[in-house]
């Protein structure tokens, strides 16, 4: 009776992952509102810059900056809210609504399997968001990229060469998990 009790209670000490669900979709929405916030705020500057006829120096890589900025939040977003699906499906339960078929229209009762969001191991959780991290070094790496400046050949060949290691990178990056 006691080892009952005992794993029954360690069993039900896995809903303590809802904090970390719930803290992790709240952390992705803010990313999310703090992204549209900063998408609003440079389309005002476009919009503004365009009413003025000014043109200031360094407009295009301010704008660009802007908007590549707001991308890396996004994608930080996505991997809180892939972390905090998959951390629910491997402790809590199935996301029933991610598993249903779309039949003419209606909700099925056939079920589906959801690639996108399905986690079945915590390797597979480490996968999803690595890649999505490994996509937000890459854009921050062309954000960096954009507000440099360069000085001469060597500077040129090592930009070269850095972006063919990004390319190289992200090939072997969409091989992985692909069984040919």
């Amino acid at each position: 009776m006691i080892e009952r009790i005992f794993e029954n209670s360690l069993w039900s000490s896995r809903f303590i992952i809802i904090l970390a669900v719930v803290f992790g979709l709240l952390g992705a929405i803010l990313l999310f509102v703090v992204a549209s916030f900063d998408i609003y705020e440079t389309t005002k500057y476009v919009i503004s810059t365009y009413l003025t006829h000014a043109h200031p120096e360094h407009f295009h890589e301010e704008v660009v900056g802007g908007i590549i900025g707001a991308v890396d939040l996004y994608l930080i977003g996505v991997v809180m809210l892939i972390f905090s699906f998959g951390l629910y499906e491997l402790f809590i339960s199935d996301i029933d609504p991610a598993n249903k078929c779309d039949v003419n229209g209606e909700k099925g009762e056939e079920e589906c399997e959801n690639q996108l969001l399905a986690v079945h191991s915590l390797d597979q959780l480490k996968d999803k968001i690595s890649k999505v991290i490994v996509m937000v070094l890459v854009v921050g790496f062309f954000q960096k990229v954009g507000h440099t400046q360069f000085n001469g050949a060597l500077e040129l060949l090592y930009l070269a060469l850095s972006i063919t290691a990004v390319a190289v990178g992200l090939y072997f990056l969409s091989k992985v998990g692909h069984h040919h």
